[in-house]
């Protein structure tokens, strides 16, 4: 069995930051690409940044400069650091990690309850 959990969501002011993480756990053999998505209301599910096994990140044109993705591979941790944010930045933040749970299975997307990040302006 394989969990996602994310935290560090809250309530915070335009310009300020936030720092959200994602514990993967449970039975784990291999974790590849790891990533942050968000839905805010009215608006579909959008993927924020990813990072793979060996550290290469992307990121969504809109957040880009201001998240840094990062990822603690002896924890199956992943980072979303959020800084100068802004109200469109409003949504609720998943994590998605693909994950083996076994040598011989093929990797399976795994997804996080979700955590809300309201920002205020």
């Amino acid at each position: 069995q394989v969990q996602l959990v994310e935290s560090g969501g809250g309530l915070v002011q335009a310009g300020g930051s936030l720092r959200l993480s994602c514990a993967a756990s449970g039975t784990i053999f291999s974790i590849n690409a790891m990533a942050w998505y968000r839905q805010a209301p009215g608006k579909q599910r959008e993927l924020v940044a990813a990072i793979t096994s060996g550290g290469s990140t992307n990121y969504a044109g809109s957040v880009k400069g201001r998240f840094t993705i990062s990822r603690d591979n002896a924890k199956n941790t992943v980072f979303l650091q959020m800084n100068s944010l802004k109200s469109e930045d409003t949504a609720v933040y998943y994590c998605a990690a693909d994950i083996s749970t076994t040598w011989f299975t093929s990797l399976k997307e795994y997804w996080g309850q979700g955590t809300q990040v309201t920002v205020s302006s």
